[in-house]
């Protein structure tokens, strides 16, 4: 996959709202669910895109959420936004959260040329960034998808 069209892949989602983020349940991509929105008045209609990160060989997830704003968060009643919403600490319950400062592709590493070597097929790393979490991914591909109403990544058949 090309470097540049995959940075611009990236920036396209800037800013807009990470709704779901995991392994897919065959456990060899890992998908971010992105649900993008535009002003009213573009007339351009919200979407779910599904960001489908293939033979995903590596993935890291951390906080972003300081010690300090976790220690006020333990709190359950945070995970539902209708018991949260007036506490303090953070609102999981949000269930959704900011890509900001959003999704870059890193510089060409150790680890990508490792798997490159050993596959036969490019591969690539991606760090992103949200308000809670951030998500590195070590990965050969990407495809974007717009998904139907009612996808849920989570079912299992």
């Amino acid at each position: 996959m090309d470097a540049a069209v995959l940075a611009q892949m990236l920036d396209e989602i800037f800013d807009h709202a990470v709704v779901h983020h995991g392994y897919t349940n065959y456990m060899r991509d890992y998908e971010v669910i992105v649900y993008t929105a535009a002003d009213p008045s573009t007339g351009v209609a919200p979407s779910h895109l599904r960001y489908l990160f293939r033979y995903c060989v590596e993935a890291r997830c951390e906080t972003s959420v300081s010690a300090e704003i976790w220690r006020v968060s333990l709190d359950d009643r945070l995970i539902d936004y209708e018991t949260g919403v007036g506490l303090d600490g953070y609102v999981w319950g949000v269930k959704w959260h900011s890509l900001y400062p959003g999704a870059e592709l890193l510089p060409e590493s150790e680890a990508t040329r490792r798997w490159s070597t050993a596959l036969g097929i490019d591969f690539h790393e991606v760090r992103i960034e949200t308000n809670a979490h951030n998500v590195t991914l070590l990965f050969s591909d990407l495809q974007v998808s717009e998904l139907p109403a009612g996808y849920a990544p989570f079912v299992t058949e």
